[in-house]
């Protein structure tokens, strides 16, 4: 194949890679019954003026399936990270016991569980929408290049093979955290 549509597929796969990437992190977000750190990944602490994650001024445990444990390293953190935790809007609430944070996670009901589902495929759907953005992207870039018209359908070609393996991927990720979801 021609360089310039070597360079294409790259950055095509990388802005694919990039898509599932995401997809990743939203979903392990999203709480699937039992209490993980994760999800308190996205919790943004002010730390001294500036927002800092949760991770980097606390230990975050999970002592069992139902608690989640934050221990700051700083005593006078236990306020702004209990507010930042009240803040982030997951359903918590935090226990402050003077030296450490406790969150028990209740169970899930299946109501609940049903808008779970519900987010992680939006989740699942916003990342389909970025590959195929990814696909358009690289189908125009491959017609601007000035190789032979039988070479620009070839390449298309492997860009559709490309994007339908991506989608397979996002398509079993997704039923992978269904069924954790609706486990109970």
């Amino acid at each position: 194949m021609n360089e310039e549509v070597d360079f294409i597929m790259d950055t095509t796969k990388e802005a694919m890679d990039s898509a599932i990437a995401h997809l990743e992190k939203e979903l392990r977000a999203i709480r699937a019954g039992k209490a993980t750190p994760a999800m308190l990944a996205n919790v943004m602490v002010d730390y001294y003026g500036s927002q800092t994650p949760l991770g980097q001024v606390a230990n975050v445990s999970t002592p069992d399936p139902r608690t989640i444990s934050v221990q700051p390293w700083e005593k006078n953190m236990l306020q702004p990270i209990e507010k930042a935790i009240q803040i982030a809007n997951l359903g918590f609430n935090p226990m402050n016991n003077g030296d450490i944070i406790m969150i028990n996670v209740p169970p899930l009901t299946e109501e609940r569980r049903i808008g779970l589902a519900k987010q992680a495929k939006a989740e699942a759907e916003h990342a389909k929408v970025g590959i195929r953005n990814a696909r358009k992207e690289a189908n125009n870039e491959i017609k601007k290049t000035d190789i032979s018209d039988d070479s620009k359908k070839d390449s298309e070609a492997v860009v559709q093979k490309l994007t339908d393996s991506f989608v397979k991927i996002i398509e079993d990720k997704l039923s992978i955290k269904e069924k954790e979801i609706m486990t109970v």
